[in-house]
């Protein structure tokens, strides 16, 4: 295995090992997250996958068909709508459950609250796997502009908004009665659809890089809905939504220097 192919493979993991920090949060908070800190923590998220999208999925996508002059940004065009739709599509035909929520989402069911409360987590991370794929596989294919960097900023960048969203998870585990061990572990497994996503990708990346500025839009896409969707709703509902602006700010210049000075 060369240095290139364990650094991909670390890029990988790294998004895991954050999620999984913030699981870790029940073992060091007593009560819920306060409001403030939730508002601020969902802000940063929505700021880094902002961010993300932008530099590290859409610009490349752009520059991959910069040979086609000013039609460059139509293979990124029509992937972001791609990857918005299918988010959309996931969204309503698959039975799910907000946390906070009583009301499930997409098709009718007779689903358990926690099987629909773990499907919410797979919809909103799967977007982040395809994106750390996209860019890793890219990067040990040779593709111009994106380097073994770029990849280790974006999970690096995925990792640090996954801290707050496992505490998210795994803090209302704890606090409708589950035990601290397995508010843990539910919220580390909330996780493990962004490597099992990421190697998906890798997996058919002989097919996937002819078509590349389309599968990193695509990515950037459906990172994107899920920021409109879900993330910026809940940061911006109710009191305190200037904690979750400035919380989107800090999230969204961390992912751009991050890319910036490692891609």
């Amino acid at each position: 295995m060369t240095d290139q192919s364990i650094i991909i493979l670390i890029c990988l993991l790294i998004p895991l090992s954050g999620t999984m920090l913030g699981s870790a949060f029940v073992f060091l908070i007593k009560d819920e997250i306060a409001e403030r800190l939730q508002k601020s923590l969902l802000g940063f998220a929505s700021g880094v996958m902002v961010a993300a999208s932008v530099w590290s999925l859409l610009l490349p996508a752009i520059e991959q068909g910069s040979s086609h002059g000013k039609w460059a940004v139509m293979p990124a065009a029509v992937g972001f709508l791609l990857g918005i739709g299918f988010l959309l599509l996931v969204d309503v035909l698959t039975p799910h459950l907000h946390i906070g929520t009583n009301k499930p989402e997409g098709m009718r069911s007779h689903l358990s609250k926690t099987t629909m409360l773990a499907l919410a987590v797979t919809i909103h991370n799967l977007p982040e796997g395809m994106a750390v794929g996209v860019v890793s596989a890219a990067a040990e294919g040779g593709v111009a502009y994106i380097s073994v960097a770029s990849a280790l900023a974006v999970a690096l960048g995925i990792a640090i908004q996954n801290v707050p969203e496992g505490a998210i998870i795994s803090m209302p585990m704890r606090a409708a009665g589950n035990g601290r061990w397995r508010s843990f572990a539910i919220g580390t497994l909330s996780g493990l659809v962004e490597p099992i996503g990421a190697i998906s990708v890798i997996l058919l990346s002989s097919w996937l890089l002819p078509i590349l500025p389309y599968m990193l839009s695509f990515a950037a896409g459906a990172m994107m809905y899920v920021v409109v969707e879900e993330l910026i709703p809940e940061a911006s509902s109710g009191q305190h939504s200037n904690h979750s602006t400035i919380g989107f700010a800090l999230g969204f210049v961390l992912m751009m220097v991050l890319d910036v000075v490692m891609g």
